[in-house]
């Protein structure tokens, strides 16, 4: 009997131990999902949708080409007084350098006046090249693959670069060739350049961009969207909470990404702090 009741006591004491550990796992686990279901609504920076211009382009480079350009030649033991042609500008028929026999070499039309020494030793060293170059318009000549031959049509728009400078040059296609080379399958276009104020000289290296295509379009930044797989989405913000958003995309340019559906302008695009971010949740902005 007496070992009955120990063992009654034993399996009681068992169970009562089980339920305490059961029950003190229980609470535990309250305790910590609600310590930590209350963190705090991640920080987003936000962007408002409004509508950019979007455009496709073509790419290639070209040497700058004076408009007009004259070159002459005279004997350096022919030419009256010192030289003065340095940066120096001359109107038409202005006498460039006035030379012993009477026979001065004057302008044929405005421009920019140079020179060219010939190199000793050769034939007729003793000559002096003069160059004038009309700098108000440049001319670069470009080549284009043939598969753009639709595209391409004057008046188009026109971005030009060079590492000399810290800006971009505007100018527009003038002409087309009207056939394609064989041997390069190629057309060669023509770029008129704006250059009333002298910056590009003849010679220089101008890496171009052909301007088509273009459009006026809502947008968003690149980092704003997501990718995953065929879909594409961004999270819009509204009244604190995010919503995700599936999209079609268009163009891209300077960072941008035009949107064809899926949000509207003046809608609240999230930009940055998307990882930490999901559908339905809150969000704090922390726009500066």
């Amino acid at each position: 009997m007496k070992t009955a009741s120990k063992l009654k006591a034993f399996l009681i004491i068992f169970f009562i131990a089980i339920f305490a550990v059961i029950a003190a796992r229980y609470f535990i686990g309250l305790h910590f999902k609600k310590k930590f279901s209350a963190r705090p609504a991640p920080g987003v920076i936000i962007n408002k949708v409004e509508k950019s211009l979007f455009y496709k382009s073509i790419e290639t480079f070209g040497t700058a080409i004076a408009q007009n350009s004259k070159v002459y030649r005279v004997q350096k033991d022919n030419i009256v007084g010192n030289i003065n042609i340095e940066n120096r500008f001359v109107k038409k028929g202005e006498i460039i350098i006035a030379l012993k026999d009477g026979k001065n070499i004057t302008a044929d039309f405005e421009g920019k006046v140079g020179k060219r020494e010939i190199a000793q030793g050769v034939l007729g060293s003793n000559s002096l090249i003069i160059t004038l170059d009309d700098l108000k318009k440049i001319i670069i000549d470009i080549k284009v693959p043939e598969n753009y031959v639709g595209i391409l049509k004057p008046g188009l728009k026109a971005e030009l670069i060079n590492s000399a400078f810290n800006k971009t040059f505007k100018g527009k296609v003038e002409s087309i060739s009207s056939r394609i080379d064989p041997s390069t399958r190629s057309i060669l276009a023509r770029i008129i350049v704006d250059n009333s104020n002298f910056e590009i000289i003849p010679g220089q290296l101008m890496t171009v961009k052909v301007i088509y295509d273009e459009i006026n379009q809502i947008g968003v930044p690149e980092s704003a969207v997501t990718i995953q797989g065929d879909t594409a989405f961004v999270y819009i913000v509204n009244s604190g909470t995010a919503e995700k958003r599936n999209i079609e995309m268009g163009k891209r340019n300077f960072g941008k990404v035009s949107i064809i559906s899926g949000i509207n302008e003046g809608d609240v695009v999230i930009s940055e702090g998307i990882s930490k971010v999901r559908d339905k949740s809150k969000v704090k902005i922390i726009n500066p």
